[in-house]
């Protein structure tokens, strides 16, 4: 308990001294005379179709506006921002339905491309989709299932973090709000823990640190790790989450790799873990069309129980899902995609099958 304790002390103390030699960089810089302030809209949306079966037995058919999202950005300067991001999940709010909620919303500070501090409602830095979760991004039409159960997304919290580019390397330090071990749920990971920044419970820091190499055009490979002593009243849950990952954009080339480890320090899960690899190709040249078409496959396996203290090799089983998804993305510009996919999936105990056949229609601006 006692090197508990001092350890997390070091790296509240070496965060902080993070920030003030951030502050003393930055402050010995001017300001432009000539910047004018100005507001900044972008978005994203996305609407699904899916019919899925379980072993041949429909489950659910339906038409679903998932996601609509606006950002608002304003500059006061060139050093001083606001970023906001609210998201409408469902298409409305009403008896228990739907989502409203503020995605990002933090103030910056940013001196120069090499070091930003951030301060508010932030996305947490962890693999590929959290931070750039926009439906032109990632094959198919949901978005990996592997990250329902290793990486959530949407991840964030409130909290403070620094960022910056520096010599090729995208790099990314966090202290926010950390996971409530209350509300983990067996089979879900951490996303039912996360505290969304709604009145929050301040006890155990979650520290976060993310590193990208992206010198190669095209390339964006990386890892990360976060920490969290999440402790809420009387219960406490130690978790760490270690990934990998990376993704390739250029000659007609678009593919993704992610593997993750999540470990819990109390309960009966002790660990979860999975991961995927996509690839697709765009045939648009080969055929003289104007519109960037993708073929693809992706292949996942991932286990919200991978390894439980108690041995119970059947919740190890009930929760190990390997799954086969193809189909295609169609850009006709880049900000819009079509997208088609047809998912296989399969779990280990009684090899229960999964059959899902998905249409839908993404946009950014």
């Amino acid at each position: 308990m006692i090197n508990n304790y001092y350890g997390k002390q070091n790296m509240k103390h070496i965060f902080i001294l993070l920030l003030l030699t951030g502050f003393f960089q930055a402050f010995a810089q001017d300001d432009s005379e000539f910047f004018e302030s100005k507001v900044t809209i972008n978005g994203y949306g996305e609407v699904h179709y899916n019919n899925i079966k379980v072993d041949n037995a429909p489950l659910k058919e339906e038409f679903d506006f998932h996601r609509f999202v606006l950002f608002i950005g304003y500059a006061w300067n060139e050093k001083w921002s606001l970023k906001s991001e609210l998201e409408l999940e469902h298409n409305l709010v009403r008896s228990g339905q739907g989502y409203l909620q503020l995605e990002q919303a933090y103030i910056e500070f940013r001196p120069s491309q090499h070091f930003g501090i951030q301060g508010g409602v932030l996305l947490v830095g962890a693999g590929l989709l959290n931070e750039y979760h926009e439906p032109v991004n990632f094959f198919g039409v949901e978005r990996p299932e592997y990250n329902q159960v290793i990486i959530p997304t949407t991840w964030f919290g409130t909290g403070l973090g620094i960022s910056g580019l520096y010599e090729g390397f995208d790099y990314k330090l966090m202290m926010i709000e950390g996971i409530n071990p209350k509300n983990i749920v067996k089979g879900t990971g951490i996303r039912d823990g996360r505290q969304k920044g709604y009145r929050a419970d301040p006890a155990g820091f979650m520290y976060n640190a993310k590193v990208d190499y992206v010198s190669i055009p095209g390339l964006r490979v990386g890892a990360s790790f976060t920490y969290n002593n999440a402790k809420v009243d009387t219960v406490e849950n130690l978790i760490q989450l270690a990934e990998v990952h990376a993704r390739y954009k250029n000659n007609n080339i678009m593919a993704s790799f992610e593997y993750g480890n999540l470990s819990l320090g109390s309960g009966d899960v002790e660990a979860a873990r999975g991961g995927y690899i996509d690839a697709g190709y765009n045939v648009s040249s080969l055929f003289n069309i104007k519109w960037d078409i993708y073929p693809f496959i992706r292949y996942s396996d991932y286990n919200a129980v991978a390894k439980s203290r108690s041995g119970n090799t059947t919740d190890e089983q009930r929760f190990h899902f390997s799954e086969i998804r193809f189909g295609f993305n169609i850009y006709p510009i880049s900000d819009i995609v079509l997208k088609f996919d047809y998912l296989i999936k399969e779990r280990e105990l009684n090899s229960l099958k999964t059959n899902a056949f998905n249409l839908g229609i993404g946009y950014q601006f």
